[in-house]
């Protein structure tokens, strides 16, 4: 049994991990800004992943952490936010400093080369996000980037099943519960270390 950490447990793909790491048998613990706004996950805890001393503590004797935090949920609510330019370079930080083992990020697809630019509302979020990555790539702690394609899909079944790809975007599409799958695989059985790679099924 593996100990992980989920940040950002509350969103859609923080709540698709959660779910494929309990499947396996590992112990979660999910972590969610509002513990009010999520009383249906299990054993949540409150914490903020851009805050270093928070994440040391939360982290301590785990195996895995996991970043799926976004700071807005939905595109309005995103194109409307006032974004510290340093949100995910902060989150990054605090996650080196903790020395948890082993970290894996979610992507973003609009940051992959190849990838059609962001339309000017969220170009601040972008640039945080590539923010995060360069911060993850100076660092020295054993880290993996996922990131799926533009269509991410909410409904679509667990196949069980993706590709792995390298900093190209791909296009296709990919389900939360597959995400999930390759995310859970990177911490069984890690095959990518200090790297990005996209993650996709065919369309």
């Amino acid at each position: 049994m593996t100990n992980i950490v989920v940040f950002g447990a509350g969103g859609r793909a923080g709540r698709a991990i959660t779910a494929e790491a309990l499947g396996r048998g590992h112990a979660v613990t999910p972590v969610v800004r509002n513990l009010a706004r999520h009383p249906d996950l299990p054993a949540a805890v409150r914490g903020d992943v851009t805050d270093a001393q928070q994440v040391a503590a939360i982290v301590r004797r785990h195996d895995a952490a996991v970043n799926a935090v976004s700071p807005a949920s939905g595109p309005e609510e995103l194109a409307q936010l006032d974004l510290d330019p340093e949100f995910f370079a902060r989150a990054a930080d605090a996650l080196v400093r903790s020395g948890v083992p082993r970290i894996v990020a979610i992507g973003l697809f609009s940051n992959m080369e190849g990838a059609d630019p962001l339309p000017e509302q969220f170009r601040a979020f972008g640039e945080a996000h590539a923010a995060g990555l360069a911060r993850l790539r100076e660092s020295h702690t054993d880290w993996v980037m996922l990131t799926p394609p533009a269509m991410l899909l909410m409904n679509s079944p667990r196949l069980g099943r993706y590709r792995l790809g390298g900093e190209t975007a791909e296009t296709g599409t990919l389900s939360y519960a597959d995400l999930a799958v390759a995310v859970l695989d990177e911490i069984d059985k890690p095959t990518l270390h200090r790297a990005r790679a996209a993650v996709f099924n065919e369309a």
